[in-house]
């Protein structure tokens, strides 16, 4: 029976058939974080369960820890009792933990497939809702709940019912100026926040081939935005290459059986999927959010939507998000005034992005207005930016350069957007003081964000070159 990639990975990790339509998952790979990993391993201890399989569960800070250059532990004092507990708990159990500072740090879902502890094939687990960014390594990834993560760390597997199978395909080039994040917002403001409701999406179609394993893993990231379980390109080429040589990568002889196993994951050419949804790739432009979720996007060159013309059972919703936003309906978005600029997150924080948003900074400078940030995803990458000079080209642009972390991404590390003020941000979430209470975010891509830096206000990275 023909098969999906989903299938194929499900069916290989199911452990017993619970009934009702659940089963028991073995997973692979747990990654935990500052905000909830010490605690989940600390009520896990508290009834009396071990990790049975320490060896396969990783951590590392970056929720609450401060990114302000030269921070410790202490910069942030909320988040310095979260890491004591993970520091800890992980020491207890001999859990491999990529401490502040340390080689491997950064955000979880950045060092996970920087290191190779994100395989094709695999199952893997976290207690944050965007896990399905290592789907874009061909791995079946869920963000999990509290309960869920402290049954994980006991038993080293999951109770799951089996989403739907859903595939979004992507067909063309990619236009100029568009980026893996204009595809995922195009998509979400196609089919809404609520399309991938108990689906697990598989994104396929040449234009999804094209793309490199850093522009697939912001694919992926954002899958849960219109509510997916997980979202998942099938490992290819491409993915092997990127994995070749990574720390936790196979070596040797497991690295050729390793491949051959890989090489018979992606879907079936005459499986069936519960939902199809094709894009034309010369429909997609650069990417802007208005309101106030994810589907609130429109191309940069469009007018705000009027929501006397919008939808009937949304009207309500935009006429609130024009409201928080503070924008008028029918006025171009191009030229928005920006207050702040956040170039970083588990959605565009990789060299990749940097090396793009830092293409439009070259040589120019910053809005005198405008307070603009560079957040590295990862020690790796702050190394390896400052080694190509990217950070003093950002520094010369007036961009401030922090230290790795999930910082105004979502505002748990007290690095927050200013009540009233207007930010751009490559981030993944555009919710209602999200960045900080009364704060307006629009999402965009990285070289959108740098774009909007330089001219103060929202603007098109098609006509900065």
């Amino acid at each position: 029976m023909a098969r999906t990639l989903f299938d194929k990975i499900w069916d290989g990790h199911v452990i017993a058939d619970l009934g009702n339509g659940f089963v028991l998952l073995h997973i692979d790979r747990t990654l935990l974080h500052d905000m909830s990993g010490g605690k989940a391993l600390a009520e896990a201890a508290e009834k009396g369960y071990a990790p049975p399989q320490p060896r396969l569960i990783y951590g590392t800070p970056d929720h609450t820890m401060s990114t302000r250059p030269g921070r410790t532990d202490k910069t942030y004092p909320p988040g310095e009792p979260l890491l004591k507990s993970m520091r800890e708990t992980t020491s207890k159990y001999g859990i491999k933990l990529f401490d502040l500072g340390q080689d491997g740090n950064g955000i979880v879902h950045v060092v996970g497939p920087e290191l190779g502890l994100t395989l094709p094939g695999t199952t893997l687990v976290c207690g944050d809702s965007h896990t399905s960014t290592h789907g874009g390594m061909g791995a079946l990834a869920f963000g999990i709940g509290s309960s869920e993560l402290v049954h994980t760390l006991a038993t080293q597997t999951m109770v799951q019912r089996k989403p739907r199978r859903f595939r979004a395909s992507f067909e063309g080039s990619l236009p100029v100026g568009v980026t893996a994040k204009d595809m995922i917002l195009h998509l979400i403001g196609e089919v809404g926040t609520a399309a991938g409701t108990g689906h697990a999406v598989e994104y396929a179609g040449s234009a999804v081939r094209s793309l490199p394993i850093e522009a697939r893993l912001t694919l992926c990231n954002l899958t849960i935005e219109m509510g997916a379980r997980t979202g998942m390109v099938a490992p290819d080429d491409t993915t092997y290459e990127y994995l070749a040589g990574r720390d936790y990568a196979p070596k040797g002889a497991l690295w050729d059986r390793a491949v051959a196993h890989w090489r018979t994951l992606p879907t079936d050419a005459d499986a069936e999927f519960d939902r199809e949804h094709t894009i034309d790739m010369r429909n997609v432009a650069p990417q802007i959010t208005w309101g106030t979720s994810p589907e609130h996007v429109i191309a940069v060159d469009r007018a705000i939507p009027d929501p006397a013309k919008g939808p009937e059972e949304k009207r309500a919703a935009w006429e609130a998000a024009l409201r928080y936003q503070g924008l008028e309906p029918g006025r171009p978005i191009e030229g928005t005034n920006v207050d702040w600029v956040f170039i970083g997150s588990c959605t565009n924080s990789r060299i990749s992005d940097l090396r793009a948003a830092a293409s439009i900074a070259k040589g120019r400078r910053k809005a005198d207005h405008v307070t603009a940030w560079v957040v590295p995803g990862s020690e790796r990458i702050k190394r390896q930016a400052e080694a190509e000079g990217l950070d003093r080209i950002f520094v010369e642009a007036g961009f401030e350069w922090r230290e790795p972390g999930c910082s105004m991404c979502l505002a748990s590390n007290g690095e927050r957007v200013p009540p009233g003020k207007r930010s751009v941000s490559t981030s993944n979430r555009n919710f209602v003081g999200r960045q900080g209470p009364g704060a307006r975010t629009h999402l965009a891509s990285p070289a959108m964000a740098a774009a909007a830096a330089i001219k103060g206000a929202i603007a098109d990275v098609r006509k900065i070159g």
